[in-house]
């Protein structure tokens, strides 16, 4: 018996002509992300990867594994070999696990009531899919033998095949069958890296991590770019953004941070700007900054945490204003989100607590007392007018850093 991890995957399964390319990528950024496991290997079959050998550390794999993009679900499995015996043994020690883990935890599902001699208070399933017509067979008899064997061996189960609290998912393929019975959701979508390189306007704040996230899902590859204006803003702010890129490459290890030193262009602005233009001046030079950064990188797109309505420079008259400056496709993936599926959303992926820390950024500690919310495009072009606005952005790019981030898998 071997042990291996499932991971299935599902859109890039409609890409036609393209699958194998997308295949191929999910394969590589699996393999980037347990490239620490001794002896781990990744192989390909149809609508599957299986995640094997003797050095695999099971419980850490399946957690990094569970959030890559593309990767529509895991689960740890056991392979035997096309024997009914083995599936039954391999059978009868996954239920075994599954009832010692609910003694221990009382998290399994119990029949209502006081429990009664002879009740079977654990509803289960056995779900087969024979994958190799060679079996002898079919996958409802495959689920029948095993299912009357474990209600044999044991007593506290109950057939439940609509609400079950276990499911026993067996799969006979031609190199032997594979029973699980967990299934750990993924992100989905695409690979990253398969639609391209894009630049994250990475701030502290809880929108813009969400939206490098949902980026990389989109099979984007993400360069986070974040302004700094120090000392107007601490060393602790800087801090706190590279802590968020950390966790956005438990995700994608091949996300980059960056850093623009926003510090002269911020100066300029509030010496030379109508105060209540200086959010959509500063908006305009970052998008400016971004996008010859982009072009540098090889680049596609410019990626941000920007929310219809959310403040006032992302009224739609502010949003027009600020993309004006710019060529680049803009994605604005929480653009129609509600603030609490953002938050939802930053709490599933880990940045939340961080994106609270009381570290203010360059935008925060920007804002005038009433900025203008409906911004016109010949207003924003004054408003900046007294800017040398190629130099400043120029000296901006040119002195771009990136931010080495180290090599953490949790």
């Amino acid at each position: 018996m071997e042990r291996v991890i499932l991971v299935r995957y599902g859109e890039i399964a409609l890409k036609g002509e393209n699958r194998r390319d997308f295949e191929l990528a999910l394969k590589r950024n699996i393999e980037e992300s347990l490239e620490d496991l001794e002896g781990v290997r990744v192989r390909r079959a149809h609508g599957r990867f299986f995640v094997e050998g003797p050095g695999l550390a099971v419980t850490g794999a399946v957690d990094r594994l569970s959030r890559i993009p593309g990767v529509v679900s895991v689960s740890p499995a056991r392979l035997v070999p096309n024997d009914l015996d083995e599936i039954a043994g391999a059978a009868r020690d996954i239920v075994a696990e599954f009832i010692e883990d609910g003694r221990r935890s009382a998290h399994h599902a119990v029949s209502a009531g006081p429990e009664r001699e002879g009740e079977r208070a654990i509803a289960f399933k056995v779900a087969s899919k024979r994958a190799w017509k060679g079996f002898p067979l079919t996958s409802p008899e495959l689920d029948a033998r095993i299912g009357a064997f474990l209600l044999r061996t044991y007593p506290e189960l109950r057939v439940d095949v609509h609400h079950p609290s276990l499911t026993l998912g067996i799969e006979v393929r031609e190199d032997g069958t594979y029973l699980y019975s967990k299934e750990i959701p993924g992100p989905g979508g695409l690979p990253a890296g398969t639609a391209g390189k894009g630049v994250l306007l990475l701030s502290g704040g809880i929108d813009s991590p969400v939206a490098g996230y949902l980026a990389a899902r989109r099979g984007i590859r993400v360069l986070a770019l974040h302004f700094w204006s120090y000392p107007i803003t601490s060393q602790r702010s800087r801090d706190k953004v590279v802590d968020l890129a950390k966790i956005l490459r438990r995700y994608d290890r091949s996300v980059r941070l960056y850093v623009a030193h926003f510090t002269e262009i911020q100066t300029r602005i509030m010496e030379k700007c109508p105060e209540k233009f200086r959010v959509v001046v500063m908006r305009r030079m970052m998008m400016r900054v971004a996008e010859a950064f982009a072009l540098k990188k090889g680049a596609l797109c410019i990626v941000t945490g920007e929310n219809v309505g959310q403040v006032a420079s992302q009224t739609l008259e502010s949003l027009r204003a600020i993309e004006e400056v710019t060529t680049l496709p803009v994605i604005r993936p929480l653009a129609c989100f509600d603030k609490r599926e953002t938050v939802e959303l930053a709490r599933k992926i880990g940045t939340y607590e961080t994106s609270c820390l009381p570290y203010e950024d360059c935008c925060t500690v920007f804002v005038p007392r009433h900025p203008a919310t409906k911004p016109g495009l010949e207003e924003s072009r004054a408003a900046e007018s007294a800017l040398d606005i190629e130099d400043l952005v120029e000296k901006c790019v040119e002195n771009i850093e990136e931010i080495p981030l180290d090599a953490d898998r949790s």
